[in-house]
């Protein structure tokens, strides 16, 4: 599944090519998305001008302005299990799964792809921070605000496993299975504990290693694993550098100890037992 820095990755690729563009058409040719797309939703983009390319934990947010719009509106795309979004010229032949064109008055289309259909379209008028997909999300890990105080205090009775309390979006957004794995061990920290005994000075490496693992994977253009490509097409690169993941019974990359698995709340979580306590 896309994750954060893979839907930043895509955010940073396609916002070169649409700031200040303008919608010429959107072509929806499978509308049973994981939410069915609206029939009026493309009249309704029609000659509008895209202002800018935004993201909030794995949503992109186009934001909008004239055309047919009668208010600025924002279009909300998710990538789903197994989505990407790519820049091409709007003649390039489809393929089976491409879902969506939203062609622009430079002759390029973003093409939504996703053999599963779990991706989402929306149109949002107003504030997009108040749509039920995004009103209930914890604060973004790579923006001011979000240090080891947020997970202290938002921990002190939770007594669900670490790996499972990082990972729920209401108290950080994009913290996947993989980062979670990976974040963990930069931290030292065993996925299975409860987060309320986590320490203060523990929860200030946790946030520094999360910060950190998603940064490096930003840089590299995520990780592939199985779908994911970026907006050039090319895989990320991160996977070539995790310490934990999918690394089980192989040597620790700091000790040497074998590295172990196990699942946790469906996922496989991956540590050190010699790093990690």
């Amino acid at each position: 599944m896309p994750e954060l820095p893979e839907v930043e990755t895509t955010r940073r690729g396609v916002e070169p090519h649409v700031g200040g563009h303008r919608v010429r058409v959107l072509l929806v040719h499978e509308p049973r998305l994981r939410w069915r797309v609206p029939a009026s939703l493309p009249a309704r983009v029609q000659g509008a001008t895209v202002l800018a390319a935004e993201r909030r934990a794995k949503y992109l947010l186009f934001r909008l302005e004239g055309g047919a719009l009668r208010a600025p509106a924002t279009l909300l795309v998710h990538l789903g299990m197994s989505g990407n979004l790519r820049v091409l010229p709007a003649a390039t032949p489809r393929l089976t799964h491409d879902h969506f064109d939203l062609v622009l008055d430079s002759g390029e289309t973003l093409r939504f792809n996703d053999p599963r259909r779990f991706g989402s379209l929306h149109l949002v008028e107003g504030d997009p921070a108040e749509h039920p997909l995004l009103r209930h999300l914890g604060p973004e890990p790579l923006e001011e605000g979000f240090d080891g105080g947020t997970l202290w205090q938002a921990s002190r009775k939770r007594r669900v496993a670490v790996k499972q309390f990082i990972m729920d979006a209401k108290v950080v957004v994009g913290v996947g299975n993989i980062y979670a794995s990976e974040a963990l061990f930069r931290a030292g920290i065993r996925p299975g504990r409860q987060a309320r005994g986590l320490t203060r000075a523990e929860c200030d490496r946790l946030a520094a290693a999360i910060r950190t693992v998603l940064a490096k994977a930003i840089e590299v253009g995520g990780t592939t694993l199985r779908d994911y490509v970026g907006v050039d097409g090319n895989p990320g690169y991160f996977r070539q550098k995790l310490f934990v993941y999918e690394r089980m019974g192989e040597p620790c990359r700091k000790c040497g100890t074998a590295v172990r698995q196990r699942v946790q709340g469906q996922r496989s979580t991956y540590w050190c037992p010699a790093c990690q306590r």
